[in-house]
């Protein structure tokens, strides 16, 4: 399915240049339509706020995706909130309630599963919809889905919390080859977190930054061909959102800058 969906977006006549850094066209015009349940929330825009603070981590993924699953329904909980049902096989695998599981890169607790119906159920804040891509989805629509890590997984990827910073807007798409290039526009203050070369989380996949451009504050990537048939980014359209999770070390190492442990340490040096 992933492939002939992606066969569809790539339908377009690009002509730009084979560089990354020079090409300026997009590879569709098309806008998503947004989902039924954007309309049951009060979205207001808000500056973006990155924790920097030191947080308990209650679970950890590696960013590599192990299935796309399908969402089978979202809508209103009878609690107040909102229920996100999901139709999957790997992930279904030693399921227990309680579990996380990330859904486009956002830590959600497994509320509900039926084996048998392939199907789980997480549920979802109204924050969590404000702050995630989760908002744009309905019925059919596709998602990444990853499994906490356990004490015996091969960490393949790099450390993802599954707490989402913040969204990107896809700004382009162009093919290369077989590969495709994808550039996303993020708030100014995301973008001083993203470094060429470094690791970022889109939609839950460890993903390596491949420029960055400040005048655009924008960064882009480069999917292989294996990668494209395996995640849900290449399905999206120009205008829809990701998910973004930046490397925890670079706000760490701000959170140590800030509180001046750096230049204590610098003062114990210079005395010694």
């Amino acid at each position: 399915m992933a492939a002939s969906l992606f066969s569809v977006t790539l339908t377009t006549k690009i002509t730009s240049s084979t560089h990354h850094k020079s090409h300026n066209s997009q590879i569709t015009h098309l806008r998503f339509k947004p989902s039924p349940i954007r309309t049951l929330l009060h979205f207001e825009h808000k500056p973006i706020s990155l924790r920097t603070n030191a947080v308990s981590v209650q679970c950890l993924f590696t960013g590599l995706v192990e299935e796309i699953g399908t969402v089978k329904q979202i809508g209103a909980s009878p609690d107040g909130g909102f229920d996100l049902k999901v139709n999957a096989k790997t992930v279904l695998d030693g399921i227990n309630l309680g579990d996380s599981i990330a859904v486009n890169g956002t830590c959600l607790t497994v509320t509900e599963f039926d084996t048998k119906a392939s199907d789980f159920t997480v549920g979802l804040a109204p924050e969590t919809l404000r702050k995630t891509s989760l908002s744009e989805l309905e019925a059919g629509s596709q998602v990444n889905l990853e499994r906490a890590v356990t004490p015996v997984t091969r960490m393949g990827g790099h450390f993802v919390q599954g707490h989402v910073d913040g969204t990107g807007e896809i700004v382009s798409m162009v093919p290369e080859g077989d590969s495709l290039w994808v550039k996303v526009r993020v708030e100014k203050e995301m973008l001083k977190y993203i470094v060429p070369k470094g690791f970022i989380a889109v939609d839950g996949t460890s993903l390596t930054v491949v420029d960055v451009f400040d005048d655009e504050v924008c960064f882009n990537f480069m999917l292989v061909a294996y990668t494209q048939e395996k995640i849900v980014v290449p399905l999206k359209k120009v205008g829809q959102k990701v998910n973004l999770e930046v490397d925890i070390l670079g706000k760490y190492v701000e959170r140590l800058l800030s509180s001046g442990f750096v230049s204590s340490i610098a003062a114990k040096v210079s005395m010694s």
